[in-house]
């Protein structure tokens, strides 16, 4: 079986269908739903999305597959939404357990195997610069799905983005910290969030994502009218969770304009450098939107972070402390930063990785 995910509109489509004849092919079908960051696909119902809306064997497609061709929009350096939702839902592919690999911690395989990918973005006069982001994000996401790049391609094509020009009111001064993790008030994003709030004076509002999730118009008329936007998100298969990709396609559609943005990034992985990527992909949605990318804070080894955040500079948790009291204080003053990588203090990475396994195994246990 050979399998095709792509993110053609129906027109597109229709030219070029014939050319997959005996593909299984997996579209946007308006049914999708964003990944939630359960582990139901690891706990409850392993390999298999718990979330049953017709995406939920993506994993057993991948395995059952011949080949597999992804055919996506260019979008801030990776996947477009939906490519990108697909790739989110199919983490059930892997095991939950670590393993360290060239250096780097990395989900296990479930299976003994190197699927063949090939990559095809599409975009409007990509440059060199745009190839090379978008060549190493399939590199990192092909890592962790322990697969083979067969070949990545690009094609000019025209995709139109028009922006509506409706007039916003903008608040001098006001801050929007917008966790974006599905968990909500539960996410270690969350936690990081409020040691930033807890730093600022002035208009400050706290918005989770995951409450606007069918109401982006209404989350955008939000979002419009602040001066300043601190995004809190982890990571998903190396890159922007699909629900917030979304969110930025809608703000740049709407025309989002007038805004520093800031964004604090967290991971399972303990190394915070493979946050480069998500890091990248938020400053060119800056650029493609023409608003200011201002730097931000990337922490490893999250869920511990988050856990250990409240000791302040006590503890492992001193170094995220302390590059988010930091980050506070340029948000405060409407000053950019230089992306900061923070990882543990004084916290070995073995014995992270060790109780990271122990932890996922008792839960699996839980679980029977």
């Amino acid at each position: 079986m050979k399998l095709l995910i792509h993110d053609y509109s129906r027109d597109e489509w229709e030219k070029v269908a014939s050319d997959y004849e005996g593909w299984k092919v997996i579209a946007d079908d308006g049914s999708i739903k964003p990944c939630t960051g359960c582990f139901g696909c690891w706990l409850k119902t392993p390999g298999q999305c718990v979330i049953k809306d017709g995406y939920d064997q993506m994993g057993k497609l991948i395995h059952e597959a011949e080949e597999i061709l992804v055919i996506s929009k260019y979008t801030y350096g990776g996947f477009s939404g939906f490519v990108k939702n697909v790739f989110d839902r199919s983490i059930g592919y892997l095991l939950p357990f670590f393993r360290f690999y060239k250096g780097e911690m990395h989900h296990k395989p479930r299976y003994r195997e190197h699927k063949k990918m090939t990559f095809v973005f599409r975009g409007v006069g990509l440059t060199e610069d745009d190839k090379i982001k978008a060549r190493k994000y399939v590199k990192a996401v092909a890592t962790n799905l322990h697969a083979k790049i067969i070949d990545v391609r690009f094609e000019e094509c025209q995709i139109d983005v028009v922006a509506e020009q409706t007039k916003k009111i903008v608040t001098v001064g006001k801050t929007i910290l917008l966790n974006c993790s599905p968990h909500g008030e539960n996410a270690n994003s969350k936690k990081f969030l409020d040691v930033i709030a807890g730093e600022l004076e002035g208009d400050v509002t706290n918005i989770n994502l995951s409450s606007y999730v069918n109401k982006l118009d209404e989350l955008a008329d939000t979002v419009m009218s602040a001066e300043k936007l601190v995004l809190g998100m982890p990571l998903y298969v190396d890159g922007i969770p699909s629900l917030v990709v979304r969110m930025m396609e809608h703000l740049e559609k709407q025309g989002i304009s007038n805004k520093k943005v800031y964004v604090v990034a967290n991971m399972g992985f303990y190394e915070s450098k493979q946050l480069e990527n998500l890091m990248s992909m938020v400053r060119d949605w800056c650029d493609v939107c023409g608003i200011d990318y201002c730097g931000g804070t990337a922490v490893g080894a999250g869920g511990m972070m988050g856990a250990v955040i409240k000791y302040g500079s006590n503890g492992p948790g001193k170094n995220v402390y302390e590059s988010l009291v930091t980050l506070s204080e340029k948000i405060s003053k409407s000053e950019p930063i230089s992306d900061v990588y923070t990882n543990a203090n004084k916290f070995p990475r073995f014995l992270y990785f060790l109780e990271c396994n122990s932890r996922m195994r008792k839960g699996m246990k839980k679980a029977i």
